[in-house]
């Protein structure tokens, strides 16, 4: 069963989310980042900027990309995607978009950022009100500024 986490009253999601990355490649995990494309081309950039002596290998995908996939690009483990089903691993699914991922149950587990602002904590509540109604067990991490 998919294990969903979280983190609420989050300042600054992107530069959160770049720390759970950071932490999640660190342990092994295997993610992919679902959100849309304006948020993807955020996150893609702070991946790249966020801290000056680490790098969190990421690799933005997309149908548009019109390449092959090489063994490298797959072993790589953070995926920027706007559809969760086009990444390799089902890991860790980290939603940065305003509704449940389609497929998300297909993820070992499922972390949501939300925001101190009231529209992303409405739908950071509508999220979790979602995921409780389909039986699974929602764990809530308040995140102090």
């Amino acid at each position: 069963m998919t294990e969903v986490s979280f983190y609420t009253g989050v300042s600054g999601r992107i530069d959160y989310a770049c720390r759970l990355l950071r932490k999640a490649v660190l342990q092994g995990a295997k993610v992919t980042v679902c959100a849309p494309a304006p948020v993807l081309d955020r996150l893609d950039k702070a991946l790249w900027t966020f801290e000056a002596t680490e790098f969190v290998p990421h690799l933005r995908w997309g149908p548009d990309k019109g390449q092959a996939l090489t063994p490298a690009m797959q072993a790589t483990p953070v995926w920027l995607v706007e559809q969760a089903d086009l990444a390799p691993h089902h890991d860790v699914l980290l939603n940065l978009g305003d509704e449940l991922v389609p497929g998300f149950e297909a993820f070992d587990r499922v972390l949501e950022v939300v925001s101190t602002d009231a529209m992303d904590a409405s739908g950071g509540r509508g999220r979790f009100k979602q995921y409780r109604s389909q039986g699974l067990n929602v764990k809530h991490h308040e995140v102090k500024a």
